[in-house]
């Protein structure tokens, strides 16, 4: 499998988190959502993904885009360890608080929605993340173990921890938020959020290494 990432990108953490829990070796292709004017743009890898984001997975002959999709082929053909829960009812949680934050807060905060923002990006991107996280946190409170849906880790939780970490990045209060905190904090005790965390990648800068 061949993964085409960027360190910093909140999707692509989500992929790689799943492919360090399922055990899957991969390459890594960086493409610098920054150098060049956005090595998204290139012909090479717009024939990749024609939406020019990463991530990207090449693996069992196709060519996959779009992280959920992604995590869902994984789910599908190496179901071990499970993301998702065989209890229809806990499943369709994991995928609602998967949507809320893939789909209803990180595409109205990514690089390209801020760059056309200018001058107020941080404001954009703290009120973006903070209306979401509002109801997020109302939200696990009702679902939330020792994750997000529960004592298992989950396709939510892949998207949960990257979240958070744009949360900081954009110095989002987290105070109102304890119990995104709390989950946060247990899934970055687990070595796969750790190999695949953006402080550990070949295209992390050395200023940002852990």
């Amino acid at each position: 499998p061949i993964l085409y990432s960027y360190f910093r990108s909140s999707c692509s953490w989500r992929v790689r988190i799943a492919l360090a829990l399922k055990g899957i070796a991969y390459d890594v292709v960086p493409v610098n959502l920054l150098k060049d004017g956005g090595q998204q743009f290139s012909a090479e890898f717009k024939a990749a993904n024609p939406m020019q984001q990463v991530p990207v997975l090449k693996i069992d002959g196709i060519t996959l885009s779009q992280s959920l999709a992604i995590i869902h082929y994984l789910e599908d053909t190496r179901p071990n360890p499970r993301l998702l829960p065989q209890d229809l009812k806990k499943r369709a949680q994991v995928r609602m608080i998967a949507d809320h934050i893939a789909a209803g807060i990180q595409p109205i905060q990514n690089l390209s929605i801020l760059n056309k923002i200018g001058e107020k990006k941080m404001e954009w991107a703290q009120n973006c993340i903070t209306s979401g996280f509002q109801a997020l946190e109302q939200i696990l409170q009702h679902t939330a173990g020792r994750y997000c849906v529960g004592d298992e880790v989950s396709m939510a939780d892949l998207c949960l921890a990257p979240q958070v970490a744009n949360a900081e990045r954009y110095k989002v209060d987290m105070g109102p938020y304890p119990t995104i905190t709390r989950i946060n904090k247990a899934l970055l005790e687990l070595e796969a959020f750790k190999v695949s965390h953006p402080s550990r990648q070949p295209d992390t800068p050395a200023e940002l290494r852990a």
